[in-house]
């Protein structure tokens, strides 16, 4: 059997919370993600990084669930970057001090993260990131071990967990936004997922490995990390694996928890898959044509609504995101727009980094004394009058000179040569 993990958990509150805020509609709750992860291994250590007087609310839910809270103390100049610093530092730091820590998961959906992951990686750490579909980097979910969305995770029974602390702490958490949380998007198609299944399945079939429901997901998940199963509306792998039966695309033999996978080599899928990429120019067209309105953001609402406008028949859900605010996540990575969430107003989206190239070099300044004049403009010419512009002749004919000299009183010449020089003779000696 393989080795029960052991867990340290990092979260940068400040990020979760107000990704949850914007997207959701919801407060960040922290047992929710606990729970997760415990099923994925033993939880050994809990910290959390934020400046803990602007969020007392959170404190109470903090201390519920035992998380040691690391306060950070902002400086004068504000550092953005304060929370995260910390974080990879003591990160590191146990990743050397504790050899028994064999996993770290980290909550939060910031870039910046990227090479602390890929070196705890390197270590030989299991790495396991928490986040937002909607607003986690789509490179920072591909290059972990394992992405948790926190959608998939608010299920029914978080919900009437959360109804059962009292309609006292409901009210605290809709006093913020005073919006109506969101509810939870629709699952995908199976159809969707098969690529990823069958490549995993000529994965094990040239390890010559029987692919069991266990080592099945393992390996999806070693080629796409983002895969969960509660995507495509199933609880467990194993309901996802009876529903891909159910629709005719795999066989299984043996007993329940020892299923033997293998696909049949006449199902087809019904609903294409497409590239998520192609996605992109439909939403491109609609940033060019509320540009004006885009140069001071809008809300991702407001923007999924001209693109339905433009286009009723495009769904996000026929490219793999389950919705729009997935496909904005992913055309921030593509530098097509930015989105900054805002705990108040919502997910706002600005035009990205490809609607403002980088301007030309200038040239450099002429040196002082050596400024060039302003061309002067050109001066008429009138027939007959001076000018001080040359105007194109016709070239003259040039004449012959001959050197010849006239005799007195003679009409002919005669053509001077000079006496050739003669050579002296050559005195051959008599030869020896």
């Amino acid at each position: 059997m393989q080795e029960r993990l052991n867990i340290a958990v990092f979260v940068d509150f400040d990020n979760i919370e107000i990704g949850v805020k914007s997207t959701l509609r919801r407060e960040f709750d922290v047992s929710v993600a606990l729970n997760a992860l415990k099923e994925r291994g033993d939880i050994v250590s809990k910290l959390a990084y934020a400046n803990w007087g602007r969020c007392e609310a959170a404190t109470r839910s903090m201390a519920e669930n035992a998380v040691q809270m690391v306060q950070r103390i902002p400086s004068p100049r504000g550092d953005k970057n304060g929370a995260d610093i910390n974080l990879a530092l003591d990160a590191l730091e146990m990743a050397f001090t504790h050899a028994n820590v064999t996993a770290f998961a980290i909550v939060s959906g910031d870039s910046d993260f990227i090479p602390l992951v890929n070196k705890l990686k390197s270590y030989g750490k299991t790495v396991f990131v928490v986040g937002g579909k909607a607003f986690t980097s789509t490179i920072l979910q591909q290059n972990c071990h394992e992405f948790i969305s926190y959608e998939s995770l608010l299920d029914d029974e978080g919900t009437q967990h959360r109804a059962s602390r009292g309609p006292q702490h409901q009210q605290q958490q809709q006093q913020p936004s005073q919006r109506p949380p969101r509810q939870k998007p629709a699952p995908l198609d199976l159809a969707q997922a098969m690529p990823l299944v069958e490549r995993a399945l000529q994965v094990l079939e040239r390890r010559s490995v029987q692919p069991q429901l266990g080592l099945l997901k393992s390996t999806m998940l070693q080629l796409d990390s983002r895969f969960s199963e509660k995507a495509y509306g199933a609880g467990s792998f194993s309901d996802f694996v009876e529903k891909l039966r159910n629709a005719g695309y795999i066989e299984l033999s043996g007993s329940e928890g020892r299923y033997l996978i293998r696909r049949k080599p006449s199902a087809e899928p019904e609903t294409p898959v497409t590239d998520p990429a192609v996605a992109l120019p439909v939403l491109r067209d609609v940033l060019e044509t509320h540009r004006i309105e885009m140069d001071s953001g809008v809300l991702a609402d407001d923007l999924a609504a001209w693109v339905r406008e433009s286009n009723p028949q495009f769904d996000p859900t026929h490219y793999g995101f389950q919705e729009f605010a997935e496909l904005l996540n992913f055309a921030q990575d593509k530098l097509l727009v930015r989105i900054e969430p805002d705990e108040e107003k919502g997910l706002m989206v600005h035009l990205g980094a490809e609607f403002y190239p980088p301007a030309l070099p200038e040239e450099p300044p002429a040196p002082a004394g050596e400024e060039e004049a302003p061309p002067d403009e050109p001066q008429p010419i009138v027939a007959g009058q001076p000018t001080a512009i040359p105007v194109d002749e016709p070239p003259k004919p040039r004449k012959k000179t001959t050197r010849r000299k006239k005799a007195e009183g003679s009409t002919t010449t005669k053509r001077t040569t000079r006496p050739r020089r003669k050579k002296p003779p050559v005195h051959i000696g008599p030869m020896v």
